[in-house]
């Protein structure tokens, strides 16, 4: 298992390194994606160029975290997050309908209390770690806005209007999800805790949302929002944005990298003690398909934010 007690050095490495890109093709051509691309972690390597003070308040929600799992502080009571839904669109395809946006939301309401239908298929290795993290999500609004843009990409122009976008809705206790064509092979990206919350919130491109409707495959069965939001709610990718590296979570085996696609289990990692990998993780690469777990050490650190003194607190309140 993972050691958890890190310097803050340590904590700015693992922000800052390189990150292995999935090799995908362009989207704005009509390419067919065959492997997921997640931009959260270059979004956040951004965020920390351009905004010194970030990763001293990041350190701070870190420590936070490890002494509110350490000490049990977690949430008491049940979290219910309203959605605000921000649809871009410029083409009639790209203004998805209602029905896609609630099966998204419904995706999200079995992934986090443990009733997707795939839950059992965790194998029996991981079966004593496998998390019914206990949030729900009730979708809030649906705010709709033309645009002439074909794709947005990753600096963050959805969420401002003043950039053609919307500006989020009450993101102190909603969670805003802005749906639109985000090009250049990302799937999805989200921003991690500790960020303005002028900006706060998940992007998910509007063929990769949902069940239904445009939902392309193999990224059609609403996994994409899942990673996002586990990453909104302090979840690294679980290869730790390095080789075999630290995603600050002790249940998770070390991986050597993102998988892609549907690995065969075991799949063993190469990195120290050759463990068996946690491919059907929510926060690793693998298609939609063969992902369907979050583990209990992460479940902890989810609701870490959520406890009295984290950064998400506001979205536990009556």
């Amino acid at each position: 298992m993972k050691k958890l007690l890190l310097s803050a050095a340590m904590l700015l490495f693992l922000v800052s390194c390189d990150k292995e890109e999935a090799s995908v093709n362009n989207t704005t051509s009509g390419a067919k994606l065959t492997e997921r691309g997640c931009a959260s972690h270059q979004v956040l390597e951004e965020q920390l160029r351009n905004d010194p003070g970030l990763a001293i308040r990041m350190n701070e929600i870190e420590e936070f975290t490890q002494n509110a799992v350490l000490q049990n502080r977690l949430v008491n009571g049940k979290i219910e997050i309203p959605v605000v839904v921000n649809v871009l669109y410029r083409t009639t395809a790209e203004n998805i309908s209602l029905a896609q946006i609630q099966s998204q939301i419904d995706v999200l309401n079995k992934d986090f209390n443990a009733t997707n239908s795939d839950f059992g298929s965790v194998p029996a290795l991981f079966s004593g770690v496998k998390a019914n993290v206990g949030i729900s999500f009730v979708l809030d609004v649906v705010n709709r806005k033309s645009t002439t843009k074909t794709s947005w990409g990753t600096n963050d122009a959805m969420k401002k209007t003043a950039q053609g976008g919307l500006n989020p809705t009450s993101p102190t206790t909603k969670l805003n999800l802005w749906v639109c064509t985000i090009g250049g092979g990302i799937l999805g990206y989200a921003q991690f805790p500790g960020g303005s919350s002028a900006t706060d919130g998940v992007v998910i491109d509007s063929k990769y949302l949902g069940t239904t409707g445009t939902a392309t495959a193999p990224f059609n069965k609403g996994r994409t929002a899942t990673h996002e939001v586990g990453h909104w709610m302090n979840l690294r990718h679980i290869w730790g944005d390095a080789t075999c590296g630290n995603d600050l979570v002790a249940d998770t085996p070390t991986h050597n990298a993102p998988n892609y696609g549907v690995p065969a289990y075991p799949h063993y990692s190469t990195c120290s003690g050759t463990p068996v990998e946690m491919t059907m993780n929510y926060m690793d690469y693998v298609d939609d398909a063969a992902m369907y777990m979050f583990s209990n050490g992460q479940k902890s650190r989810m609701l870490a934010t959520f406890a009295s003194g984290g950064p998400r607190n506001s979205f536990a309140q009556p």
